[in-house]
């Protein structure tokens, strides 16, 4: 299954400390970690909320990544205020094994700075196969 996640600046220097392989632990006021099911949703997510925020420093990303189907089948997709806004809630304590089920590597597919996209990796069929 294709996952995408909208990530900040600092969350994806902890993607890429890590070789891109896998997600940082959530903090403890995080409980739920939640990928969403298009692109449409974390760009919607990473341009309106992070790129616009100053504690985001005004960035925003769009990740991507496949994760085994088997080990996907165990979350029940969530409806996210309508219809096409899908996300997987999966528990903070169950992130090392999700991570563990990761096919390959995250990629960046979209960044955003002050609302505006900057890279678009995804459009341009760079990405995301």
């Amino acid at each position: 299954m294709k996952l995408w996640r909208p990530v900040g600046q600092k969350e994806l220097a902890k993607i890429k400390a890590v070789g891109m392989g896998a997600f940082p632990a959530r903090l403890p006021e995080q409980p739920i970690f939640y990928p969403v099911m298009s692109f449409d949703y974390a760009e919607k997510i990473a341009r309106d909320w992070n790129s616009s925020r100053a504690d985001h420093n005004f960035v925003g990303f769009v990740v991507y990544f496949k994760l085994n189907d088997g080990y996907a089948a165990r979350f029940q997709p969530q409806i996210a205020g309508g219809g096409s806004l899908k996300e997987l809630w999966v528990p903070a304590e169950e992130l090392a094994a999700f991570n563990d089920n990761i096919d390959g590597r995250i990629g960046v597919a979209a960044a955003y700075i002050n609302g505006v996209r900057v890279l678009n990796a995804y459009a341009h069929g760079e990405c995301c196969a």
